[in-house]
Order: structure tokens, then sequence, then C-alpha cells
């Protein structure tokens, strides 16, 4: 039996929006969910203060697999302060839209099954990086599973949207390879890094440490993409033709 367990999730929004270098006005996105962001939701699906321990959270292996990337947007906001009616910065905030991703987060059983009850039934509302990017499907895509980040990327079910699979599978294709970011391993070669892994979400001194990241590809089944038959169906019947 697996001495660790991995929880997989499913990101899908209109919005979602994952930063990790954004600074003042400008706030970026990565093209796939941070590891900070991640922790965050589960933190506070926990019921966490922003003050609390994040160490046996941080210590999770993490994945992303991005099952259906969606489309860069750019949103221009305007703001007045409050008491003085003075106007403030424009700030510059990009998105990604339509986007889906399985992540995966591999730990110690009985965390990993208390995150799983925890987003199943959450003390705080989660959203996909920002407040205004609520998720359009229930987070968890089925109970812990005894194996790897690298297992549950490659044995997950696509699960991009229905338009998106026919467009990016077409009729005749059986299997999609997909890109995967995961934490690098000690000693891996190759590795590229982001400031991602987070020390505190104390709103009066937040910190991040660099986080090595791996990425790759896993291959996985288009789904029903051996059951494209023609339906069994007499247009004449609503005729009452004999």
């Amino acid at each position: 039996m697996s001495a660790t367990h991995t929880l997989p999730l499913v990101l899908a929004g209109p919005l979602q929006a994952w930063g990790s270098s954004s600074r003042f006005s400008r706030r970026g996105t990565e093209n796939s969910p941070t590891k900070s962001g991640v922790i965050g939701l589960l933190a506070a699906a926990l019921g966490r203060e922003r003050v609390a321990d994040l160490s046996d959270l941080v210590a999770l292996r993490y994945g992303v697999r991005v099952d259906q990337p969606g489309v860069r947007v750019r949103d221009y906001q305007t703001a007045h302060h409050q008491v003085t009616g003075v106007s403030m910065p424009i700030s510059e905030r990009f998105y990604q839209a339509d986007a889906v991703y399985v992540v995966a987060l591999e730990g110690n059983p009985e965390l990993v099954g208390a995150l799983y009850s925890a987003v199943r039934s959450p003390v705080y509302l989660p959203y996909l990086g920002r407040r205004s990017c609520p998720p359009s499907r229930p987070l968890d895509l089925c109970e812990p599973v005894a194996g790897s980040v690298e297992d549950v990327l490659r044995d997950q079910p696509w699960q991009a949207s229905k338009w998106y699979r026919s467009r990016r599978a077409g009729s005749g294709t059986t299997k999609v390879e997909l890109g995967v970011l995961v934490d690098a391993e000690p000693g891996d070669g190759g590795a590229d890094t982001l400031r991602d892994l987070p020390i505190s979400f104390d709103p009066r001194h937040r910190r991040y440490a660099l986080r090595a990241v791996r990425s790759g590809a896993v291959t996985v089944p288009v789904p029903h993409a051996h059951s494209r038959t023609a339906p069994d169906h007499d247009p004449l019947s609503a005729l009452g033709a004999n």
C-alpha cells in the first residue's frame, strides 16, 4: 500500500487568475494554477486564518495538468478613495478565460483526506486565484487515491469542455497529449523555478519562496473515442408512416 495518497482536483471557471509576481497596479497571471494559489484555496476551505501556519500544506507535493489552456484576457479597473473621493491609479488585471486544470496534491493520507472533506464542505468559499473568480464545477474529482502526483495526472480522465475536446481531438483521435508541471525532486536536472511557495499569507507581511518545477506531458484517452456510432433513428416515425 502506498505511504502517500494524492488528492485530484479540477479547477474550471469563466475566469481564473494565478499571479506569482504581481506588483502594484499591474496584476498578472501564470498560465496554470500556482502552488501558492491552490494552498490558499485549501487553507480557506479548512477555515484557517491568514496568519495560520502553512508548513503542512507547503510540504505537499504539487502538480498541475493543463486540460484546457483558456485565453488570456485583460481588464482595466478604476476606483475612488472612499473618504476623499480622489481617483486611485488605474489597475490592469489579467485572467485566464475558459480554462480547465487538473491539480494533484500528494502527502500524508490523513491530511489529504481532511483536504478532500474540506473542499466538499468548505468553511470559506473557494475561488480561483481572486475573489472575482468562482469555480464553475465542484472542485473534487474523486476521493484521494494511493499513488503519486504523476500517477494521478496520467490516470485522471480528460476534463476539458466538450466543445474544446471536439475541436482539439477531432473525430478520429483516441488519445491526446496534455502539458504538466510538477514539483521537481532534489537533483532534478533542467528544473525551472517559480516564486510561488507561500511562507506566510499574513496581509502585513506576505512572503513567498522559490519552488523548483519540472515540465513535461502525459497522454490521456479521448472520452468516447471508440463509441461514435450513428443513432438508431427513423426520421419518418413521427409522421406515422407505414
